[in-house]
């Protein structure tokens, strides 16, 4: 009985060592911008690992000379409440939660009417906010799993209570991935369009805007119609989007 106790007492300990050291992570990052997050640092190792080249694009630019058509495409695309809630958009959640599992059950109904049939995989949301997208970057591994899901709930709120609405967003773009090896707005606005991240026109915002949630297949399907439909829709959204 005793080692269990010490085994739980150890547990503990070592979780709230952990949320120490997340909370000084993000303490620091009032002041000091981040070099790189774990997400960039698997994605290097996977290149690597994978062919032995090292292909990364980053230059970091404070929040003034990113492009406000930029801020507002990528608020109107990710994350339309972002200057509204604080740092978990619970009703995104639920709405999605309830979404995900009335196509799981529509897909059980169609194997059980026809076990032979081809069956499409139910695409999953998870309603996550750019505060949300930018805990798991910064901090967190990629495994999927509801440790990790509720991990990432709680240093949302974290950063929401210690960084600002613009800071916050500034980190975060200045460090999403935006094609292979490409991350942050600097980067990406010299790699698609041969400028700054400041000079951006609206149609160019929205463009990189509708890449964020799959840049490296986008990167390769640059006319896809998809891309060029989404990127009017963002369009007719910006002038709608509130930024901190």
């Amino acid at each position: 009985m005793k080692a269990i106790t010490r085994w739980l007492a150890l547990v503990v300990l070592a979780f709230i060592a952990l949320q120490l050291f997340f909370v000084l992570r993000v303490a620091l990052m009032i002041v000091v911008d981040p070099e790189s997050t774990t997400f960039q640092r698997s994605q290097l190792w996977q290149q690597m690992t994978s062919d032995g080249s090292l292909h990364w694009k980053q230059e970091w630019v404070p929040y003034a000379q990113i492009s406000d058509s930029l801020k507002r495409a990528v608020v109107a695309s990710e994350d339309d409440g972002f200057v509204n809630h604080d740092g978990v958009d619970w009703t995104a959640i639920e709405k999605n939660w309830e979404r995900n599992n009335k196509l799981q059950e529509l897909a059980e109904q169609r194997m059980e009417t026809n076990p032979k049939a081809k069956q499409r995989p139910v695409r999953i949301r998870g309603g996550s906010t750019i505060t949300q997208q930018l805990a798991k970057n910064l901090l967190l591994s990629g495994e999927r799993s509801m440790l990790r899901k509720g991990q990432e709930l709680v240093l949302a709120m974290l950063l929401e209570q210690l960084l600002s609405k613009q800071r916050i967003l500034e980190i975060y773009l200045n460090n999403v991935e935006w094609g292979e090896g490409v991350f942050g707005a600097q980067a990406a606005a010299q790699r698609y369009f041969k400028k700054n991240a400041n000079q951006l026109s609206s149609a160019e915002a929205a463009r990189l805007a509708v890449m964020l949630p799959a840049p490296k297949r986008f990167e390769k399907q640059p006319q896809s119609a998809y891309l060029n439909g989404r990127t009017r829709i963002i369009m007719g959204r910006m002038n709608r989007a509130e930024l901190p």
